[in-house]
């Protein structure tokens, strides 16, 4: 199998090129190939194959444009801890997963907790949310909600 083929590429570890373009696409996800492939010193044709292979392996699983909750209306960011009985765990996380105003679910250690984001534009539709949506789902024991006061630092992906 040759080398540079999209297979043998896909199955090797990360170098120290594919972590740049990393890092650099988690700050500029808009910057062209050209520029890219200037900033790790490589032809634009060899940086896009490289962020092609990148996402084929599932190291970039996406782009996303990241939206400032507060300049779209919507005034409500909350982070909640849900307990839910074990047997209940895993069909609970399926329904909040497919709700839209949840951002991030996470299933953390400790007695089966969930730990989830939502935004909503006001504390009307929160409430909305826990009476109508989250509190008649099957097997939860307490739901912990902590409203989110000011945001001093998002950061998208991770750190390399």
């Amino acid at each position: 199998m040759d080398v540079h083929s999209e297979e043998a590429y896909a199955s090797l570890p990360i170098d120290e090129t594919d972590r740049k373009i990393i890092s650099i696409l988690g700050k500029h996800g808009r910057i062209s190939y050209t520029d890219l492939g200037k900033e790790v010193g490589l032809s634009r044709v060899a940086v896009q194959a490289r962020v092609t292979a990148l996402m084929d392996s599932g190291v970039i699983e996406r782009f996303a444009a990241v939206i400032n909750p507060e300049k779209v209306g919507i005034a409500v960011s909350a982070f909640f801890n849900v307990e839910v009985e074990p047997k209940h765990l895993q069909q609970v996380a399926d329904v909040l997963e497919n709700e839209p105003h949840v951002t991030s679910l996470y299933h953390m250690t400790g007695p089966s907790k969930l730990h989830m984001h939502g935004l909503f534009t006001d504390h009307k539709q929160m409430e909305m949310f826990l009476n109508e949506k989250l509190y008649p789902l099957p097997g939860i024991t307490s739901v912990d909600t902590q409203i989110l006061i000011k945001r001093y630092k998002s950061r998208m992906g991770i750190r390399l």
